[in-house]
């Protein structure tokens, strides 16, 4: 009835009851994606020895992307297929860092439309981004 959920096995599960993907006629929405790895931890995240914690957006971005890509590979699609991405980063100075990935992967000409908004925090204190993402698959 709502179109075809897409639940990968070997990605990050979801912390409540919603599926990675779902497809629904010529789009695939991707639900809000970080950079959790299957094992729960995060990418872009050193623990040093003395227990103080570094976080890496560019790492973190890098990471997004690639399992948005997985997620999307999964449906049928790719980043090429990628209409509209909206952007959450918990704070705006990772604004050129995240750029600086975001670039290697999507062009102004070929790439999707973009929203980027600050928000108060994600679900886990190490994330420092996470990327919700809209793709289509006509013709």
């Amino acid at each position: 009835m709502n179109g075809t959920a897409y639940i990968l096995g070997d990605r990050a599960q979801a912390l409540a009851n919603y599926p990675h993907a779902r497809k629904v006629g010529q789009f695939i929405y991707v639900s809000g994606v970080s950079s959790r790895r299957f094992d729960n931890t995060h990418a872009g995240v050193q623990i040093n020895g003395d227990g103080s914690v570094e976080l890496d957006i560019r790492e973190q971005t890098r990471a997004v992307i690639e399992n948005i890509s997985l997620i999307l590979e999964s449906a049928g699609a790719t980043l090429a297929n990628v209409v509209d991405i909206l952007v959450m980063l918990v704070d705006m100075n990772d604004y050129a860092g995240m750029n600086e990935i975001y670039n290697h992967y999507f062009h102004a000409e070929t790439g999707p439309v973009r929203t980027t908004c600050a928000v108060h925090q994600l679900p886990h204190p190490n994330l420092l981004i996470e990327m919700k993402v809209v793709a289509w698959v006509g013709e």
